[in-house]
């Protein structure tokens, strides 16, 4: 048969993907429900609540929570991209997701992932300027220069979303239909394709290349000049504050990062794909759930706001119906 004619069946065969989720054992299924559900939960809630206390509490508007803000908008929109059709796959026998479904959750998957990576490399560029150059930080960390960096991330995730999903709708998929993932991921995808490949793999090196080296350049410099601004204070007070500034972004870029290199830079094959869903699951659930947490239980400012907020709860005096 002709290579045109069979592309074009190939096509027109596959209008769906069934995911197979994170393990096909049958009494580990109610388990992991229960295990996601709980971490979903608390993903929501807990970003939901940093929103809610930024944007209520003037003295939360700075930079800093300008884009503590923005990370956890799309750790918020993140968890909604996958994990609720990750949940019904623990109750169903087969998990279907229509091709125009999966190519959606494609797009958003990039481009919250990207935008992720942004935010945190932009945090990492206002903590140096706030620790090395503390006179110049309202000028040089303007509302306007924030917006711009936001906008600017967000610009580049959907180009890089983009990117990713219009080279995999190009794609010939075989009578295969059946993606070894929670989600329609890159790689799993790759994997059912009858047709060439290479043009997917070389945009997926280069952007999450030029993503890893950027943001890591911008996140190491940045860090290694506060270092030799913090070996220069003299006081164990600008040490502490220092270090505790710092500590919450650190932490939080170091489970991202570490994560997401263990899955997406190495080849596909040259691990067994359950490890990279092991891997994923920490970056897709796991990290959305923390950074609340990490900036809540570490940063006396957001401590303070939650106080405040609710003495202003409490302070309010219930309706009394007569």
């Amino acid at each position: 048969m002709p290579r045109n004619s069979m592309a074009v069946e190939n096509v027109s065969a596959v209008t769906e993907f069934i995911l197979m989720g994170l393990t096909d054992r049958p009494e580990l299924q109610l388990p992991l429900f229960f295990l996601f559900l709980m971490n979903y939960v608390i993903t929501v809630v807990g970003n939901l609540i940093l929103i809610q206390l930024i944007c209520l509490n003037s003295h939360l508007h700075t930079p800093m929570y300008f884009f503590l803000l923005n990370l956890s908008f799309i750790d918020l929109c993140y968890s909604f991209v996958f994990t609720p059709k990750m949940l019904m796959s623990f109750n169903s026998e087969r998990n279907i997701i229509s091709f125009a479904g999966c190519m959606a959750q494609l797009f958003f998957f990039c481009f919250f992932v990207n935008s992720e990576c942004y935010v945190l490399t932009a945090m990492a560029y206002d903590r140096y300027v706030a620790i090395c150059k503390p006179l110049l930080y309202s000028v040089t960390m303007s509302p306007q220069v924030c917006s711009l960096l936001m906008s600017a991330s967000y610009v580049m995730a959907i180009a890089a979303a983009m990117a990713h999903t219009g080279c995999m709708i190009r794609l010939t998929f075989c009578d295969s239909n059946t993606v070894n993932h929670y989600m329609c991921d890159v790689y799993p995808l790759l994997q059912l394709s009858c047709s060439s490949t290479y043009v997917n793999e070389l945009l997926v090196s280069i952007i999450v290349g030029t993503l890893l080296s950027l943001c890591s350049l911008i996140i190491c410099m940045s860090y290694t000049l506060i270092l030799f601004n913090i070996f220069h204070l003299s006081s164990a007070n600008g040490w502490s504050k220092a270090f505790s500034t710092c500590g919450s972004h650190l932490v939080t870029v170091g489970l991202f990062c570490v994560s997401g290199l263990l899955t997406y830079v190495k080849p596909s094959s040259s691990g067994p794909l359950g490890q990279g869903k092991f891997f994923s699951v920490f970056y897709t659930h796991v990290v959305p759930m923390l950074n609340p947490l990490i900036y809540s239980l570490r940063n006396k400012d957001v401590k303070l706001a939650l106080k405040k907020t609710l003495k202003r709860v409490n302070r309010e005096e219930p309706v009394v119906l007569s």
